[in-house]
């Protein structure tokens, strides 16, 4: 992840339509590795991809907004940021570690996010549980899977969007990080769902 490109992304974002209120950092690498196989270049990548091009979104979506800011209208609390987690921070297992440690310090900086870009900007996660399919899982597999949890079901795309639809929406929560997930993060999984 080139961090230039990066920097460079809200202002051209900004230059097309004007303005700019919310942020959704969905984007992931989600690459396999274990405690075995792990390397600083895949933690590296990981990190740069999942956790620090968020955060520079952030900053750059806070700088945004002190600049549009006047003593009429300060803005508070108008701008928000939602990074997009994963139930298997509240459920470890050792796979796709370095994936894992790039969530697990983004869903820290969400709180440090908060505190730092009050009152202009909310940071809020949203943490699905099994949504789509992947290359690893046939549709029967993801099908049952999907249905492991205290409510017969994990997150739906729709479930997912109406959550961070309301993240935004919301504009009392920051800080936090909202589980979208059916319950899976309450059940032990000893294996990442595609390495069941």
């Amino acid at each position: 992840m080139d961090e230039s490109a990066v920097r460079g992304l809200l202002p051209r974002v900004i230059a097309h339509f004007g303005q700019v209120d919310a942020v959704v950092n969905c984007a992931a690498l989600f690459e396999h590795d274990t405690a075995a196989s792990f390397s600083f270049s895949a933690m590296e990548q990981h990190l740069r991809c999942n956790t620090g091009a968020a955060i520079l979104l952030a900053q750059a979506l806070h700088e945004h907004l002190a600049q549009r800011a006047t003593p009429n209208e300060p803005l508070h609390g108008h701008g928000v940021v939602v990074n997009l987690l994963d139930q298997k921070l509240w459920n470890l297992n050792p796979d796709f570690f370095s994936y894992t440690l790039s969530k697990a310090a983004m869903e820290s900086a969400n709180t440090m996010l908060a505190m730092a870009l009050a009152p202009l900007v909310r940071v809020v996660g949203v943490a699905p549980g099994l949504t789509i399919t992947s290359p690893l899982l046939t549709q029967e597999k993801f099908e049952a899977l999907h249905k492991l949890s205290p409510l017969g079901r994990s997150s739906t795309p729709e479930d997912v969007a109406m959550t961070v639809k309301f993240a935004m929406e919301n504009t009392s929560i920051t800080g936090t990080t909202l589980l979208v997930d059916g319950g899976q993060h309450l059940m032990k999984f000893a294996r990442d769902f595609s390495m069941m």
